[in-house]
């Protein structure tokens, strides 16, 4: 069967299948992981990133609750530290002022919105600071909701964006305290929004996600953050894992669509199924979706040849139309917009966006020539 791009690919898919003023200085040596060696000074990713970091801090608004944006901006904020081995020093100190507390929600105890600064709090434990008191209020919910979830209570996830607000936090801390209980409660929230939920947020035939029960649209950014919680969720678990499979399908068979439904300009729609609907570039559901593609490649999973081409073609439109010489990233969708809503305009930024465009480009830097030893 013959496959096109995004022009005419919605046919086909129904058918077949990242302080004011401050700015970054020198990080203590133990700031970059084992793992993945800081990338070159010399190197435009980098330097999108580091632009993108300072403005928001500078500009940014809401800059100290524990929102769920702030948890993508902080977390897009740390990677560029690990990135670049320098920091503007604004990620710790937000943390502490929290108490490393979690979002509240008083309707939801368990809201993966309230969670979603986890990731951030996993980061600065890992590879900075240590003390495991920090992880205390983090621990104990998850701890809490496992023992929720084994009295039958496995509907905290219904909406696709908790897979990369809550599912992160459950694997990392799963693994990181040798607790098959969190792990085996991870996927008995994961199995009930993917097949469950509405009849199931993710549609097998599309390969793509639905918001919640009700909507029938399969926004980018609804993707992007289910697309980019599974890489996150796969960095996290061991091969051992029994589950660690069904997690690899799923963002394999997602890549597929999110190839093909690529624009020739590089980003994604608001809308993934209809070009027609707004199709203007969105910022958002684009680095989501790249930091995902971007990730399969460096850890394995999804073809280089195939791929590599996706990832960079994002970055490059990220970089060259949404971000401007300052460093403020334009045509980022509303944080409470719907799917079928309009993307952001030039002028428009929001936390989550820059977050997920700092998050980006630390996996698109090491797929980058000249941007890693």
């Amino acid at each position: 069967m013959r496959i096109r791009r995004f022009g005419s690919v919605t046919a086909w898919v129904a058918a077949a299948a990242i302080s004011a003023g401050t700015t970054f200085q020198a990080a203590p040596a133990h700031a970059a992981p084992e793992a993945e060696p800081t990338v070159q000074a010399a190197c435009p990713v980098t330097d999108a990133m580091i632009r993108a970091a300072n403005y928001w801090v500078a500009h940014g608004t809401d800059l100290a609750s524990t929102s769920w944006q702030n948890g993508s901006f902080y977390t897009g904020n740390l990677a560029v530290v690990l990135a670049t081995g320098q920091s503007n020093h604004r990620t710790f100190p937000w943390a502490k002022a929290n108490n490393y507390a979690l979002g509240v929600d008083p309707n939801r105890p368990f809201s993966p919105d309230g969670q979603a600064v986890g990731e951030a709090y996993l980061d600065l434990h890992v590879h900075f600071h240590p003390e495991p008191e920090n992880l205390v209020p983090l621990r104990q919910q998850i701890l809490d909701e496992v023992a929720s979830v084994e009295r039958g209570h496995v509907g905290y996830w219904n909406y696709a964006e908790a897979v990369n607000r809550s599912m992160p936090s459950f694997a990392r801390l799963g693994v990181m305290d040798g607790n098959a209980a969190i792990l085996e409660a991870m996927h008995k929230l994961f199995h009930h929004s993917e097949r469950v939920t509405g009849g199931g947020l993710f549609n097998e035939l599309t390969g793509l996600w639905r918001h919640d029960a009700v909507t029938p649209v399969f926004g980018s950014r609804t993707n992007g953050e289910a697309f980019a919680g599974l890489a996150k969720v796969l960095e996290a678990l061991p091969s051992t894992d029994p589950h660690r499979a069904e997690y690899l399908r799923v963002f394999q068979r997602m890549a597929v669509t999110i190839q093909w439904t690529q624009r020739p300009d590089g980003f994604w729609n608001v809308d993934l199924l209809n070009p027609w609907n707004h199709p203007g570039p969105e910022s958002g559901g684009t680095a989501l979706l790249a930091y995902g593609v971007a990730w399969g490649v460096n850890h394995g999973v999804l073809d280089p040849a195939e791929y590599t081409p996706v990832a960079t073609k994002a970055w490059q439109a990220l970089q060259t139309k949404a971000l401007n010489t300052e460093g403020f990233l334009g045509y980022v969708q509303k944080a409470d917009a719907k799917p079928w809503d309009p993307p952001g305009t030039a002028t428009e930024t929001a936390a989550y966006g820059v977050g997920a465009f700092l998050q980006t480009g630390r996996q698109v830097a090491l797929l980058t020539p000249g941007c890693h030893p």
